[in-house]
């Protein structure tokens, strides 16, 4: 690690993150920045009860804006907006120039390039919930020098959700994420009993989570009458190559955001199966399919 430019994480940070496959940063973009994205969030909240089901289009022409079943006028529930530097100035600036870009460069870089960008929404009551997975297992490289930094936009607590990670378990194997020939993008509860147990990640707004993209992680339902909202921008190496097509496939992907443009690409020694790209508007009614069981 000691070609990594320096940052805003600490030694102690960098060394955690490796070990833990995740650490916690305050301080991960300013508080114009944060007001902002509260702003842009809170608006797009207003906008989904003027929709009975996902609006926008993306690139590939999928739905940008998706909202969970039981999504009325009266009880909004927006959960997903993908690809938000497309249409949000303040996601852009973020995406580009933050502390949360200095530290993701700390981790993976010195070369480094942005992978996809989304927000996650739990509004208050909300039943949406993400059951335990792996990033990777949805977005296979030429190697795993990757990393997902979730920024708090709102305060997060024990109770609305919060992010779920088990430590170490980067270290481990890549899980299958299929079941019964359909791409689930969960990981059935068998494989889950022989790890850790889950740590809550909470802090802040304005704090963030860095992870790791082998980290097993996922979250519960929000049961508080306020809003619990993450900006999910994903990193990685330069030189790790993307090797089916991006989930959440944008004009930006691919951007040098730090470093320079090498030109190379680096392999590791892994084996997956590969994952299944949603074609509905996100990976939630991918999750819908899967059981718990085995």
């Amino acid at each position: 690690m000691e070609h990594l430019p320096a940052g805003p994480l600490t030694e102690a940070q960098v060394t955690a993150f490796w070990r833990d496959g995740y650490v916690l940063m305050d301080g991960a973009v300013s508080t114009g920045q944060l007001a902002a994205l509260r702003g842009a969030v809170a608006g797009w909240v207003e906008e989904s009860r003027d929709h009975d089901g996902p609006w926008g289009t993306t690139m590939d022409g999928r739905g940008r804006f998706d909202v969970q079943p039981g999504h009325s006028a009266d009880r909004p529930a927006l959960r997903r907006v993908a690809s938000p530097q497309e249409v949000c100035d303040v996601h852009l600036r973020i995406m580009r120039d933050s502390a949360l870009v200095d530290a993701a460069a700390q981790l993976v870089g010195p070369n480094l390039v942005v992978n996809n960008v989304k927000t996650n929404c739990k509004q208050p009551g909300a039943g949406t919930a993400v059951r335990f997975h792996q990033d990777f297992a949805y977005e296979a490289h030429s190697n795993d020098d990757l990393l997902a930094a979730l920024l708090f936009v709102d305060d997060v607590t024990l109770d609305n959700g919060p992010l779920e990670v088990v430590p170490g378990s980067h270290r481990g194997p890549i899980f299958d994420h299929w079941q019964d020939g359909v791409f689930t993008g969960t990981i059935v509860d068998g494989d889950l009993a022989d790890l850790a147990e889950p740590v809550v990640c909470h802090g802040p707004a304005g704090s963030a989570c860095l992870m790791h993209t082998r980290l097993v992680h996922g979250s519960a339902p929000n049961l508080t009458d306020q809003p619990r909202t993450l900006a999910i921008f994903s990193y990685r190496s330069e030189d790790s190559r993307i090797l089916h097509p991006n989930h959440l496939p944008s004009i930006y992907e691919g951007e040098v955001v730090r470093g320079v443009a090498s030109g190379r690409v680096r392999a590791s020694s892994y084996e997956m199966a590969l994952g299944e790209k949603p074609t509905t508007a996100s990976f939630f009614d991918q999750q819908a399919q899967g059981t718990t069981a085995p």
